[in-house]
């Protein structure tokens, strides 16, 4: 019985240890045929390794805030205007107050955080005032975030305002992604799966009128959940004007929601490897093997492997994902055999009957 029990604990073990890392070692392997092909290498350089931390550290967290709302039925478009008006925002103010100071970055950043709650939070108020379906509100609130993003600058990218050696310092600096990274996943957490406000909301995804009727607040738990989304989207604003510490504001007519599409594959691996693990863990893992994936077309040049070619190469892979979760039990049967032995028996099972003999 013993044994029995460790043989089952052992399996359990491995099936999940197998859905974790699989994809993951598909992506490393397709990476260093890649790699190996053409004779290039990649995150061999200082410049290579902190643009992938610091696009992991982004796509992460735009995939959190994806899953937060997606789940809940609200499809957001204004995330990427609301990341890039709260950078926006901080940067003018982190240089009226210190003009450029050695503390511009990690100040500009809190500021960035704080003007995204608050954005986020007007986003969700508006919501549930207007009670008009998400995705019609958040096409709204998109267009009133851009157009106060081109009239602080008049379209001109902020340049001023973030080009200093502390901007520098914070580009330059992987482990700081990764500190990022690491708070926004114990914050994620702890505030979703270890909470009283995490248990009203899986409850209200699970079943929105059940959770109502039993005294669940659905309109505060949405308003946290959009100030949590902002809170993110914040961080993901000030990560974006690292590179070249400057911020594009020239993003009038829906410019913005771009951002967005580059959470979408990974928030669906994420959602398959947290079947074995936790979710979160499942779209860092998933953000990870994106990032690895972008550093791997940054190899090429910019005529070789364009920024088209990249998005129909990223929507390919979602297209063939999807397919794969829709087909998970048929593709598991091809890799095990067992579709083959099926197959087999239904043709013997064909010419049996053909014959005259019994069926097995």
């Amino acid at each position: 019985m013993e044994n029995t029990a460790k043989r089952t604990k052992a399996k359990e073990i491995g099936r999940k240890a197998l859905g974790i890392f699989t994809i993951p070692a598909i992506v490393v392997l397709a990476v260093m045929i890649v790699c190996l092909s053409t004779g290039q290498m990649i995150l061999t350089t200082d410049v290579s390794f902190y643009g992938f931390t610091r696009y992991t550290a982004v796509v992460f967290l735009t995939t959190l805030v994806l899953s937060i709302n997606l789940g809940s039925g609200r499809f957001d478009f204004s995330i990427g205007s609301l990341s890039t008006l709260s950078s926006v925002i901080a940067a003018k103010i982190t240089y009226a107050m210190l003009e450029g100071s050695g503390a511009s970055a990690p100040v500009m950043l809190l500021i960035s955080i704080i003007v995204g709650a608050i954005l986020g939070a007007l986003s969700g108020i508006l919501y549930v005032s207007l009670k008009l379906p998400p995705i019609i509100t958040s096409l709204g609130v998109t267009l009133i975030y851009e157009g106060a993003i081109y009239m602080i600058n008049s379209g001109r990218p902020i340049t001023t305002e973030t080009a200093n050696s502390s901007m520098t310092f914070f580009r330059e600096s992987w482990w700081l992604h990764l500190i990022i990274i690491a708070i926004a996943l114990v914050a994620i957490y702890l505030a979703f799966d270890r909470s009283k406000f995490g248990y009203n909301y899986r409850a209200l995804r699970a079943g929105q009128n059940i959770s109502v009727n039993t005294g669940i607040k659905e309109k505060p738990n949405a308003i946290i959940c959009y100030t949590i989304c902002g809170a993110l989207m914040g961080t993901v604003g000030f990560l974006q004007a690292l590179p070249g510490n400057q911020i594009t504001t020239s993003v009038l007519n829906f410019g913005s929601i771009g951002i967005m599409f580059v959470a979408f594959l990974p928030m669906f691996i994420g959602g398959y490897i947290g079947k074995y693990t936790n979710d979160k863990i499942g779209y860092l893992i998933a953000a990870i093997c994106i990032s690895l994936i972008s550093s791997t077309f940054a190899l090429f040049s910019a005529k070789t492997i364009t920024a088209s070619v990249q998005s129909i190469v990223t929507a390919a892979l979602l297209v063939l994902f999807l397919i794969f979760l829709n087909n998970e039990q048929t593709c598991k049967d091809i890799v095990n055999g067992t579709f083959f032995k099926k197959l087999i028996g239904k043709i013997k099972n064909k010419k049996d009957a053909k014959n005259g003999k019994p069926q097995e």
